[in-house]
């Protein structure tokens, strides 16, 4: 059988079922590829129900009228519908054909929140298309949306109502060097012309702006007044340079029987209004869409999203760029944007951040659902960006998020297609999001140096800012502690970007705090609640952490049971945080031995430390005395039933105040061994006493040279 013979008894076989149906198919499939989606979801859901379940052949045209129609219900942003027509395809195996099928539900259950079937159609379409990267960006993108909606920025998102109608609102830009004046996209009732654009069933959309008024509100939109800029057709994506001299817009023409891509036209500043637009010469066919310009500053470059081929492209619509010769008084051909930027998705509606960023949206990347907006940084002077970054929830959502310029670092606008958006779901709207100051408050606690849980009642704060005038004073409750957040009139009493001091008075019984503490805001992008302890110190001796020495010896004792090194890390840190403080450090002996040789021994052990804090680590040693005191004075102690507390409790019910003599100490030595050994030990100490607060090195005298010499400890 030769092959002519071939095609006309298949010919004939599809003539009585497909052949009867040929005119929907036709007509649909013109609605479809001229990009008619509103009208081609239509025409292809009646072409589907037109044709017979009966033969391959028919089964696999029936599955591709229902792909179709799923596609023009995507294409307008209608993914409940889209969904239900990818599901019939599915039942017919059109995945077999064309794998697509898949892809694109499950992006559409991936929008409706359903992340367990988005993950099936996306690991059934990877398995079929295994080379696509658009299937684990999806798997991806499935597996960190909890973790967009649990670290969700401090941004708060708002429907700009004044702006929004029932139709189409989209692609915020500002038309003016104050930034006051914003231009969009609409579809509103009062658009050039009266015709429906097939593609989106909404009238042929605009340009409008709106201006705030001196309260901040948004002006009734009008249509931008520009000779030949707003027409029959839909028009866009305006950017001007910032030297307000170019003006770039998108326009997308829709002719019958045609299938015609947009393009980006430009208008040159003429007085106060704009010369006649033209077309810019950048497309290599007339089916081929570029649009959504980014002007640089001077306006001779341009970034544009595109879905032409070739030259580097990634897949879907890529961001390219076109340079402008003025001596030649023309475009250069467009170049991609590179991997760095593109993906095998779309990327689409560019601008350009405060500090030089290309913020863009893309559904190529991880992203929450549908497009989302990245922010990609500038590397060097050229104009080359790397490393784009998801602005996570709440600016991007579930649906599709896109076309964001930035109005200071904290405020700026953007188009969304979330819930919650004028008119139906799913419509594009715009949005303001903009970040709350921080929120910051204080609260001081003070308490004894040497007795950390002892709070400190009564004490006078004072918090001094960075800020010329900003000051203000408290005074700790019984608990120690003083907070501070807002003001009366509502006012935050810590703010950003300042540096602030804190300061104690004295207390009756405790030095003043000269030292003071410090704190900043500067940097921080984050709330946060500042607890900062203090203490005071008192004007009494201080105990130091306990420092021990071989049997009648002054070295310091470093075995497995201490660090005597260790121990004196609390002096160390004591003079280094309080650096007008003068310490005279004394060490005691218990009673054992004679007064004359316990006075000697202790003499040097305070020497001892002395000499490792001056000479190990740096201690200037006019701010140290070493005084030993032998055995004279005894420790005071508080008993409370047979526990001995060392330091004085705070509220004192119970305890009773014991000065640890030789006598007291000698009534144990036969009747409790372990107590009268510990009660000797506690005498063993080292002390610290504040001899003044006010050392001046410029002043100070020199140190007592004989402070580094031990003494010979007489015999007993």
């Amino acid at each position: 059988m030769n092959v002519k013979t071939l095609i006309l008894l298949t010919f004939i076989g599809l003539s009585g079922s497909l052949l009867a149906q040929s005119k929907f198919i036709k007509e649909a499939n013109s609605k479809f590829y001229n990009e008619n989606y509103c009208e081609g979801a239509e025409k292809c859901a009646q072409a589907y129900t037109k044709i017979s379940r009966k033969g391959n052949a028919a089964l696999k045209v029936k599955g591709d009228m229902a792909f179709k129609t799923a596609e023009c219900h995507r294409l307008t942003e209608n993914f409940k519908e889209a969904n239900e027509w990818y599901e019939k395809a599915i039942l017919l195996k059109y995945q077999q054909t064309e794998p697509l099928v898949l892809l694109y539900n499950a992006e559409c259950w991936r929008t409706m929140g359903d992340f367990k079937k988005a993950k099936e159609n996306y690991s059934a379409y990877k398995a079929l298309v295994p080379d696509d990267s658009r299937a684990d960006i999806g798997l991806k993108s499935c597996e960190m949306h909890e973790d967009f909606k649990e670290n969700k920025t401090r941004h708060l998102v708002t429907n700009i109502e004044k702006l929004n109608l029932d139709g189409f609102e989209m692609a915020p830009m500002f038309v003016d060097k104050k930034e006051t004046v914003v231009a969009f996209s609409s579809s509103r009732s009062t658009s050039t012309g009266s015709d429906e654009d097939p593609r989106t069933c909404e009238k042929y959309m605009d340009i409008y702006v709106s201006a705030l008024d001196k309260k901040g509100n948004w002006t009734e939109p009008k249509l931008i007044e520009a000779e030949g800029v707003n027409t029959e057709d839909n028009e866009g994506t305006i950017c001007i340079d910032s030297r307000g001299k170019t003006m770039f817009f998108t326009r997308c023409p829709n002719v019958k029987k045609q299938n015609l891509g947009c393009d980006i036209w430009w208008a040159e500043a003429k007085g106060k209004s704009w010369d006649t637009p033209v077309k810019l010469n950048l497309k290599t066919a007339d089916s081929v869409s570029v649009g959504h310009p980014c002007a640089s500053e001077d306006g001779k470059y341009l970034i544009f999203a595109s879905d032409m081929d070739g030259n580097g492209a990634m897949g879907g619509r890529d961001l390219w760029y076109t340079t402008y010769n003025k001596k030649n008084e023309e475009w250069s051909a467009p170049v991609n944007m590179g991997p760095e930027i593109n993906t095998a998705g779309d990327e689409l509606f560019p601008s350009f951040g405060l500090n030089g960023e290309l913020i863009y949206a893309s559904n190529g990347l991880p992203g929450m659902g549908g497009l989302d907006i990245f922010k990609a940084v500038k590397v060097g002077e050229e104009y080359k960006w790397e490393n784009p970054t998801n602005l996570g929830s709440p600016i991007n959502s579930d649906y599709n998020d896109y076309a964001l310029v930035e109005a200071t670092e904290r405020k700026g606008y953007f188009t969304s297609e979330r819930k919650g958006s004028k008119g139906e779901n799913y419509k594009p709207d715009l949005y303001q999001y903009e970040l709350p100051p921080n929120i910051f408050d204080l609260k001081v606690n003070v308490s004894d140096l040497t007795n950390k849980e002892k709070k400190l009642e009564g004490v006078k704060v004072t918090v001094t800012g960075s800020t010329a005038g900003d000051k203000w004073e408290g005074t700790t409750a019984k608990d120690g502690s003083v907070f501070w957040d807002k003001k009366p009139n509502g006012d935050r009493f810590v703010n950003e970007n300042a540096s602030y001091s804190i300061v104690l008075a004295k207390k009756e019984g405790y030095y003043e705090d000269k030292n003071g503490s410090k704190f900043t805001t500067v940097g921080l992008n984050y709330d946060q609640n500042f607890i900062i302890d203090m203490a005071l110190i008192p004007e009494k001796p201080i105990r130091l952490p306990e420092v021990r020495y071989p049997l009648s010896q002054w070295t310091l004792l470093i075995d497995s049971t201490i660090n005597s090194k260790d121990s004196l890390q609390f002096v160390y840190d004591l003079l280094t945080e309080y650096p007008g403080m003068v310490l005279e450090l004394s060490s005691h002996t218990d009673a054992r031995g004679t007064d004359n040789s316990n006075q000697v021994l202790s003499e040097n052990r305070a020497k001892a430390c002395y000499k490792y804090l001056v000479e190990e680590r740096g201690i200037d040693p006019r701010r140290i005395v070493p005084v030993g005191k032998g055995e004279r004075e005894p420790k005071t102690v508080y008993k409370k039933g047979e526990m001995y507390q060392v330091g004085e409790p705070i509220d004192m019910t119970g305890y009773e105040k014991v000065i640890l003599t030789e006598a007291y100490i000698n009534q144990f030595k036969k009747t409790d061994k372990r107590k009268f050994e510990m009660l000797h030990q506690l005498n063993r100490r080292t002390e610290g006493k504040i001899l003044t607060m006010d050392f001046d090195p410029a002043t100070a005298p020199a140190a007592n040279p004989d402070f580094k010499v031990f003494k010979k400890v007489p015999k007993k």
